[in-house]
């Protein structure tokens, strides 16, 4: 499989990379992740497929805030409870943009959001932040959170070459799914926190 991967991106680099934009707009995190495997594993070139990924989610990010410019509160109504975004959880964003400012997008993009990552993208548009502005500051937060899971991704690569045997190999491939999924679940467990103290207030 590893030489069929890396037969892809000497062939058809232009497909490749489009795949890669496309995926980590819809599931950056994950995909970084396996790429920075793939890195370790020699099937895959770092610096093309690095801002590869941070293309996709960018352009992610501009056309959430698009949606909250253009549309905002009407959107929410008809199709929040598609992306569990409720009216609610706006106004608490709302609320933390006051308190931070535009700093609070760079702390939602390296932390996945706590759970709030769409809705804060959502809100900024809502209330206006300049874009410029917006889009600075997410690529900042971009450029590191890219960077950091590519490297999470690369040192799993070391540990899963240096387990002999394949049930040792399932076990780290085990252990990290449930690392990364306890990891989203604490970043809901923030969310329902922060909007039954908000609501409580």
């Amino acid at each position: 499989m590893q030489d069929w991967i890396v037969h892809l991106f000497h062939e058809y680099p232009v497909l490749v990379y489009g795949v890669i934009i496309i995926i980590s707009w819809i599931e950056g995190p994950i995909l970084a992740l396996f790429c920075g495997l793939l890195i370790k594993l020699n099937a895959a070139p770092l610096i093309p497929v690095y801002f590869a990924l941070m293309v996709g989610d960018l352009c992610g990010d501009v056309f959430w805030y698009f949606i909250g410019y253009h549309f905002g509160h009407r959107f929410i109504k008809r199709f929040g409870h598609y992306f569990s975004i409720t009216e609610e959880s706006i106004t608490v964003i709302k609320k933390i943009f006051n308190k931070y400012k535009g700093h609070i997008l760079i702390i939602s993009k390296i932390t996945m959001g706590f759970g709030f990552a769409l809705v804060t993208l959502i809100t900024a548009g809502i209330i206006k932040i300049p874009f410029k502005q917006y889009f600075t500051l997410n690529f900042i937060g971009q450029f590191v959170w890219t960077a950091t899971l590519l490297f999470i991704g690369y040192e799993f690569g070391n540990v899963y070459l240096s387990i002999n045997g394949i049930l040792g190999k399932m076990f780290v491939v085990a252990l990290f799914v449930i690392a990364f999924a306890a990891l989203l679940g604490y970043g809901k467990y923030i969310k329902n926190r922060v909007m039954k103290k908000s609501t409580s207030l």
